[in-house]
């Protein structure tokens, strides 16, 4: 959740954003403050100054319970590796979706970013080794469905072959995607990849 509303109706709060990252466990709560990043995550809490931050990289993360999750990472010397997730885990069964707060607090802090002259590292998707090797075994399982389904024709198994083709518009749908949105590459603080921010 988002909150950037006025404490008397005069002077705005700073925007902040919490979620639960973990079934069990607490909130991590973070918030923009004119000092910088404060964040209370679990046994660590403090505030990283703007002009401290590092690296920051966008990415989609989907994960089994949610397929549409997006993650914030920034790196600092000054705190630990923070993470800020575009949805809250509810209950067992259930992550909630927060696609609105997070694109507004995820955008304000890249303006507070451009505004500090950051000279942090601004990245998307995956790191290049990993994609690159993901992206060889999705050709490869690709290629492999094909010659599954070409097999399954020459040999009359006509159901066979409908459920394997099938099978890999999903897989090379999703898959596709995934690799689609985290293709490595860098952007200014000042424009941040709109494909890397979900709509709210």
């Amino acid at each position: 959740m988002a909150d950037d509303a006025t404490d008397d109706g005069d002077v705005p709060r700073d925007p902040a954003y919490a979620y639960k990252p973990a079934l069990i466990g607490a909130h991590w709560q973070l918030r923009l403050t004119p000092a910088g990043l404060a964040y209370d995550v679990g046994r660590h809490s403090g505030v990283v100054r703007y002009d401290r931050i590092r690296r920051v990289r966008l990415a989609f993360r989907p994960v089994t319970m949610q397929s549409q999750r997006y993650l914030t990472e920034i790196w600092s010397p000054d705190a630990p590796k923070l993470q800020i997730a575009s949805c809250s885990w509810r209950s067992i069964m259930e992550q909630e979706r927060q696609d609105a707060a997070y694109t507004a607090f995820v955008s304000e802090l890249h303006k507070r970013l451009a505004a500090a002259n950051s000279q942090a590292l601004f990245q998307t998707g995956l790191p290049a080794i990993l994609f690159g090797l993901g992206a060889v075994v999705y050709v490869a399982a690709l290629l492999g469905f094909v010659a599954l389904s070409i097999r399954a024709l020459q040999t009359g198994e006509t159901a066979a072959s409908a459920f394997v083709f099938i099978f890999f518009l999903l897989f090379a749908w999703q898959v596709g995607t995934y690799f689609y949105r985290n293709r490595p590459g860098a952007y200014r603080p000042d424009a941040p990849p709109a494909y890397l921010l979900p709509k709210g």
